[in-house]
């Protein structure tokens, strides 16, 4: 499938499903300096990769955020069930960005274990099996792609959530949003 970045650079730009919604609002406060607001509980629930290059621009307690490899959500189940549940959020933005460490994870073997083995301590075979037993799992082939999917897995899982697929530009510290065509 095909996919489209759709910039947001004023509120015009924000997709119709979402404006008046926490993921407008999340576009809004990011990408347009929009004035914050005071919250006293979150609104959205926010999926990202723990990477260290990305921040958002948005209120205190706004949005839950679940930070994990890829945005991969998979293994985070049951806090998103959770800020669902308990938090009553009905909005979720799954949010992928440029130069992801978890693509082609595959061809970082051996710095990882070098990592692991100098960093950590672990023995070589040790780090190895920790390589192969979990790196396919959390491998992702492309940013883009897997966050689509993602949302859609999300979707059927909780039909009455709105779910947004996003992307962060490292580049020039903007959201996306992913369409596809």
């Amino acid at each position: 499938m095909a996919y489209k970045l759709h910039p947001v650079n004023a509120k015009k730009d924000i997709p119709a499903k979402y404006k008046g919604t926490p993921i407008g609002d999340l576009l809004e406060y990011h990408n347009l300096d929009r004035s914050f607001e005071t919250y006293a509980q979150a609104k959205l629930l926010i999926g990202m990769c723990m990477d260290n290059r990305k921040h958002l621009h948005m209120p205190d307690n706004f949005a839950f955020i679940i930070r994990s490899g890829g945005a991969n959500l998979r293994y985070s189940e049951f806090k998103v069930s959770f800020a669902i549940a308990i938090g009553g959020v009905r909005h979720i933005a799954v949010i992928a960005h440029t130069n992801c460490g978890m693509v082609n994870i595959a061809a970082r073997e051996k710095e990882f274990v070098k990592g692991l083995v100098e960093g950590a301590g672990w023995t070589k075979a040790r780090a190895e099996e920790h390589f192969m037993n979990l790196a396919l799992v959390h491998e992702i082939e492309n940013e883009i792609e897997f966050v689509y999917s993602e949302t859609q897995r999300l979707r059927k899982r909780y039909p009455k959530v709105v779910v947004a697929p996003l992307y962060y530009k490292i580049q020039d510290n903007r959201l996306y949003c992913i369409e596809s065509k």
